[in-house]
């Protein structure tokens, strides 16, 4: 039986040509979505919330198609980081680089210190485990013992090429990590959210501040989660920002399991300029994408939850072979 193989476009091209050129960039992508999706280890750090019932997943599947999930125990992590010292080189430094990103001057000191020693703890166990990508419980444990809200941590790891889905979002975890093999840049995971004035193809995608800096207009100050501050309380959740995306192409993606089988859609367009209400929480963009609200629809009939993952430039075609041909996936690409 003939093996899987790619065939591009003209059959026979210059190799010196830029068609020549374009067709080695989409097969180093393909190629890297397939070695780095079918032998991916994803964390979960800590248990599904009990709200979420969209985002379950089955791990015996995701093994099957070379993809292993570690889990690991929230209480745990908790403790380490309540025993790692504040004054630790480690912490120091991890706070540096947060600064870099972030301004903090409205956090208070034990959150801003709690923040760094979960940086630290996570980074650990990332390299402890060898893990690609991670999905993270991240409400309402540590907003009540730690004060405060990991988002900006998320963003980071992604800036630094560590995809962190927010909410034990193993599936999007998954899709980030394949976007960033695929554009070689940093992802992000977001919300489906409000529509965009009357235009049919436009919506805003918008998350609590976990997005990676290289997509954002500007720094950006930290502050307090304007939705969980209801449940917690004040003082006890911060760790999210008020920005905006900078306008890009891009593609975007979510997957699932269901009866044994992994199910993907991917799809591209772009971040728009156009402009959203300062007092709009979170990190938010306008994303433009043709016949949304048919794909939108489609989405919703397919079972996919609420959550998008997205990355930089327009890679759903090698992400879509990748998936579909080689890693044995069903794939809708729109």
């Amino acid at each position: 039986m003939m093996e899987n193989f790619t065939h591009l476009q003209p059959h026979v091209v210059h190799p010196a040509s830029k068609e020549f050129a374009a067709n080695i960039e989409y097969f180093d992508r393909l190629c890297r979505v397939v070695n780095g999706v079918g032998h991916l280890r994803i964390g979960m750090f800590g248990a599904r919330t009990t709200p979420f019932k969209t985002v379950r997943i089955d791990e015996v599947t995701l093994q099957h198609h070379g993809m292993t999930v570690e889990c690991f125990d929230l209480a745990s992590i908790i403790a380490q980081v309540m025993k790692l010292d504040a004054q630790a080189s480690s912490v120091k430094d991890f706070g540096e680089q947060l600064s870099r990103h972030l301004n903090f001057d409205q956090v208070p000191e034990r959150s801003f210190i709690n923040l760094c020693r979960l940086g630290v703890v996570l980074d650990d166990m990332i390299k402890t485990h060898d893990l690609g990508a991670v999905a993270l419980r991240c409400w309402t444990e540590m907003q009540e013992q730690l004060g405060i809200s990991p988002c900006v941590l998320n963003g980071l790891f992604c800036e630094r090429g560590i995809p962190i889905a927010c909410e034990v979002d193993i599936g999007n975890a998954v899709m980030m990590a394949a976007l960033q093999y695929a554009t070689g840049k940093p992802v992000t995971i977001l919300d489906w959210n409000n529509n965009y004035a009357d235009d049919p193809d436009k919506c805003i995608l918008f998350h609590c501040g976990n997005v990676p800096s290289t997509m954002l207009q500007s720094q950006g100050s930290v502050i307090e989660h304007a939705i969980l501050v209801n449940a917690v309380g004040p003082n006890c959740s911060f760790g999210c920002h008020n920005n905006r995306f900078k306008p890009t192409p891009m593609t975007f993606g979510s997957l699932l399991t269901e009866g044994g089988k992994v199910k993907l859609y991917v799809g591209q367009g772009e971040i728009t300029d156009d402009s959203i209400s300062d007092d709009f929480f979170g990190n938010a963009g306008v994303a433009k994408i043709e016949n949304l609200q048919q794909i939108l629809w489609s989405i919703g009939n397919q079972g996919h939850r609420h959550h998008v993952s997205l990355g930089l430039d327009h890679v759903a075609a090698p992400m879509a072979e990748a998936f579909e041909k080689y890693l044995n996936c069903e794939v809708i690409r729109y």
